[in-house]
């Protein structure tokens, strides 16, 4: 079996684009991938171009292992964020080739299943007015649908400092989410990398007592040693990794201890067995893995291959619920949180489990998505501004 070529489909909303790949093969298989740049769309889809012409076509899509190195380093330059997410969206679609020759599902070619579900968690939930009442509603809906978990950054548009008024009326939305929850479900702390270490500090001893179940990227993602500051002085588990982009640029996060649950993007960073390898490593460090997924079913169903094979997997998060819920139209077989478990369930489908519906898709061209964490209104996700 051979790669004939690749097809793109770009689905679009106000707020993200997300980029689907189809690679063809001469035996009718055709698998899929996907992924969601920030702002860069146009430059994946020009660089997939060209790795089809020098590294896919005529590839065997099995060999999963040899056409990523291929793609990594066959053009010598240093793979950043547009290579990785390029070599991700192929080699999901070569995994989901794979398994539908074999007739079995993808974790079952990664050495098989640990369990049968995976714990979701809410995100783009509070596209609603930013006070305690309408989170304290929104937060009940979440609640109502069956998830046993969610996220918020409740800090508007909040730059190294906050300032106290800021600071209280952050504290209150927090509050009122926590009042809708109830005391047994997972609120997760997102920071999207605002603050200096000393406002981060602060803000998490703030919030310590509405039990946050990780803080997530309290300072930019750049500097290591004040993400090491932070961790030494808060007393909850430290969360980052969506900006990474590279298996190996994770090792110093390892080396200096700072991080208890790690994020990888599996549409930025190279794919399924790229993240499956950095969870084992993680694994060995006694560190859990909660991807960052902020993309539609393709891209679920990828994160969920590594989460039903990989010990360490603490959560997957989903926004496909409650930000642009009707994307899922475009995939055939989207992944479902179960009401009655708030997971994800086995799927024993072959390959991903899911199909491209690519006259769905054209329902929903590409748009000039922004993204703008600093504008007010952000959390919309309105034309103004977007979640990362």
């Amino acid at each position: 079996m051979r790669i004939t070529g690749i097809s793109t489909h770009v689905v679009g909303t106000p707020w993200r684009n997300l980029t689907y790949v189809q690679v063809h093969t001469d035996e009718g298989l055709t698998g899929v991938g996907e992924t969601r740049m920030l702002g860069h769309t146009d430059a994946l889809i020009g660089y997939l171009r060209e790795a089809a012409a020098n590294h896919i076509e005529g590839s065997d899509p099995f060999a999963v292992e040899d056409l990523v190195r291929r793609m990594k380093y066959g053009d010598y330059g240093r793979a950043g964020e547009i290579v990785m997410s390029g070599i991700a969206v192929v080699e999901m679609a070569c995994w989901d080739i794979k398994g539908k020759a074999l007739g079995v599902p993808v974790w079952q070619l990664l050495g098989g299943k640990v369990t049968d579900r995976v714990k979701a968690y809410a995100n783009g939930w509070y596209t609603t007015e930013r006070t305690p009442e309408a989170y304290h509603k929104a937060a009940q809906g979440v609640m109502e649908r069956g998830y046993r978990a969610l996220k918020i950054d409740p800090f508007g548009t909040g730059h190294y400092e906050l300032d106290h008024e800021q600071s209280l009326y952050a504290v209150s939305l927090i509050e009122a989410v926590r009042d809708a929850i109830g005391p047994d479900a997972e609120l997760m702390l997102e920071m999207h990398g605002r603050f200096s270490p000393a406002t981060a500090i602060r803000l998490a001893r703030d919030l310590a007592p509405f039990r946050p179940a990780w803080l997530e990227e309290p300072v930019p993602p750049e500097n290591l040693k004040a993400l090491e500051k932070v961790a030494a002085k808060v007393d909850m588990p430290v969360a980052t990794g969506e900006r990474i982009h590279d298996r190996i640029e994770f090792r110093e996060l390892f080396e200096s201890q700072a991080v208890d649950i790690l994020q990888p993007d599996v549409g930025h960073i190279g794919g399924i067995w790229e993240t499956r390898k950095l969870a084992a490593t993680a694994e060995t460090h006694y560190m859990l893995v909660a991807p960052h997924n902020v993309g539609g079913p393709v891209l679920t169903a990828a994160s969920l291959q590594v989460g039903f094979t990989s010990p360490n997997f603490k959560i997957l998060e989903h926004f496909n619920d409650f930000a642009d819920a009707d994307i899922k139209k475009v995939v055939k077989g989207a992944p479902r949180v179960d009401p009655e478990t708030g997971c994800f369930e086995l799927s024993h489908e072959p390959g991903l489990g899911v199909e491209l519906d690519v006259d769905a898709a054209a329902e929903f061209p590409q748009q000039q998505a922004r993204f703008d964490l600093w504008a007010e209104g952000w959390e919309k996700r309105s034309p103004g501004g977007a979640d990362a």
